[in-house]
């Protein structure tokens, strides 16, 4: 799972970036300053840092300089709106400036560019507290991993894959276990009650009225 090291003194904005990351399925530490980051860098491997520039104590500059003697690409979130300020954090060795205030859907876009460019695309999806590592196949719920069978796991997969669309018992059999659906089986709800209990999904994973189910996302 690709890690995100979000540097903000704004917790506001600190807040507003590490959900819409998490929801895209990225994991994500915080500092809230640049001696604080110093230290998480030193300790824990991250694959990007997004990082402001006006930092309390080690400012983003100071802390850039850092940062690249470990190899990690920098995106920096600033008010510095100047051409000059843009240019000067490029040259800095930045791999992107975004200025604030900036749209969520730009932001996620130039994170998945950077990634792609250093050969660190996610292969993780989340919604809520659960995140799916797809090629590990694993689920953490909060900060706890969650055992799952594989059918569990792809059951839970396909439920996403098709997120908040109201599906047949039909076609989840068909989507997790394949062949035709036998009428009088037991399979699916029993998985999709032991998915609900393990993922405390009873709000998300709903019964739809004589159809089957619909995971809302």
């Amino acid at each position: 799972m690709i890690r995100i090291l979000i540097v903000e003194d704004e917790k506001p904005i600190l807040d507003l970036i590490k959900l819409s990351l998490l929801g895209e399925g990225y994991h994500c530490t915080c500092a809230g300053d640049g001696q604080e980051a110093a230290d998480l860098i030193e300790s824990q491997t991250f694959d990007l840092v997004l990082l402001d520039i006006m930092l309390p104590g080690i400012d983003g500059y100071e802390l850039l300089e850092y940062v690249k003697l470990c190899h990690i690409p920098v995106i920096f979130i600033t008010a510095k709106t100047s051409t000059a300020d843009r240019v000067k954090g490029l040259k800095a060795g930045a791999e992107d400036y975004i200025s604030k205030p900036f749209e969520i859907a730009e932001l996620l876009a130039r994170v998945e560019t950077v990634l792609r460019r250093f050969g660190k695309e996610g292969n993780g999806i989340a919604f809520g507290d659960i995140r799916i590592d797809v090629s590990a196949r694993t689920v953490i719920k909060g900060e706890t991993p969650v055992s799952l069978t594989a059918k569990e796991f792809d059951l839970l997969l396909y439920f996403y894959q098709n997120k908040n669309k109201a599906l047949y018992r039909a076609q989840i059999y068909a989507g997790v276990w394949g062949g035709d659906f036998p009428g009088d089986s037991r399979t699916v709800d029993l998985h999709v009650q032991r998915l609900r209990k393990k993922l405390s999904l009873e709000e998300r994973l709903v019964s739809v009225y004589k159809v089957g189910y619909r995971l809302e996302v």
